[in-house]
């Protein structure tokens, strides 16, 4: 079985390791809005998956937003 006859350093070592980095992930378009995702994950505009719609967006009224300061 082969050995390394000398140890290798740290400095040689993370020199080697500086190209193992992640890539970005691809960003999808997202079937029902068409706004940019990531891929396997609920779209974060609309909310849907595969087909159905996992997280139920709220639409605020806009006629609550607005405060009335009556003074």
């Amino acid at each position: 079985m082969a050995v390394p006859k000398k140890r290798t350093s740290s400095a040689r070592r993370d020199k080697r390791r500086a190209n193992h980095k992640a890539g970005k992930a691809p960003l999808r378009r997202c079937p029902r809005c068409h706004s940019p995702r990531l891929p396997h994950r609920v779209c974060p505009t609309c909310g849907t998956y595969a087909g159905r719609e996992v997280v139920v967006h709220r639409v605020a009224d806009p006629t609550a937003a607005t405060p009335t300061d009556a003074e």
